[in-house]
């Protein structure tokens, strides 16, 4: 039976698309304060990223590894230490980004202070970052059709979910404008790096 013909992928793709729905969703949190108030739309983000979102895309990414799939190329020590690499890599600069965010990441609200520390010195969605390298890292771990599609939904999932937070980010927090234009989106400039 091929990829496109198994219903294999449903048990996957469903999880991971409702996962990044409702983690795109929760980017809407000065919409929710101004309709329900700022107690109320807290909640709201914070129940449909961290209780909903996040949740169900990790489980689709798990059930994506774990799914029957043709791989894409062999397994080589070299693959498996650089996948390995990028997994950690990622992790790495996601625990570096989240105490400078602190209960930001978790409970947005209005009002929230500017991030603009530690990694967010050099990009202004490091936890994005860390998590393109782990998806990066993931298709190289595990190198099949499943997985690929996987890491392709969540790459393009993130490209649409900075977009959504940002124009959030903007009413929230009115320092956001001058930031966004001093430092990149995803990666640091070299030059800025080297400054530092």
């Amino acid at each position: 039976m091929g990829f496109i013909h198994s219903k294999k992928w449903i048990m996957y793709i469903l999880p991971l698309l409702f996962g990044f729905a409702f983690d795109s969703a929760s980017a809407f949190t000065a919409a929710y304060s101004q309709w329900w108030g700022n107690k109320i739309g807290r909640l709201v983000s914070l129940v449909l990223r961290n209780i909903l979102g996040i949740p169900l895309w990790v489980l689709g990414f798990a059930l994506a590894i774990r799914t029957p799939s043709v791989p894409l190329f062999p397994a080589t020590p070299l693959i498996d230490l650089l996948g390995w690499l990028l997994v950690i890599a990622g992790a790495a600069v996601i625990l570096w980004a989240l105490p400078v965010l602190g209960r930001r990441a978790a409970v947005p609200a209005m009002g929230d202070t500017l991030a603009a520390g530690g990694p967010y010195a050099y990009v202004r969605h490091p936890i994005y970052s860390g998590t393109l390298l782990e998806f990066a890292g993931l298709f190289l771990l595990h190198a099949t059709r499943s997985t690929i599609l996987a890491c392709f939904l969540g790459i393009s999932w993130l490209f649409i979910q900075a977009k959504l937070e940002e124009v959030d980010l903007l009413e929230r927090i009115p320092s956001y404008r001058e930031y966004m234009y001093r430092v990149p989106r995803f990666v640091p400039r070299l030059r800025r790096m080297r400054s530092c």
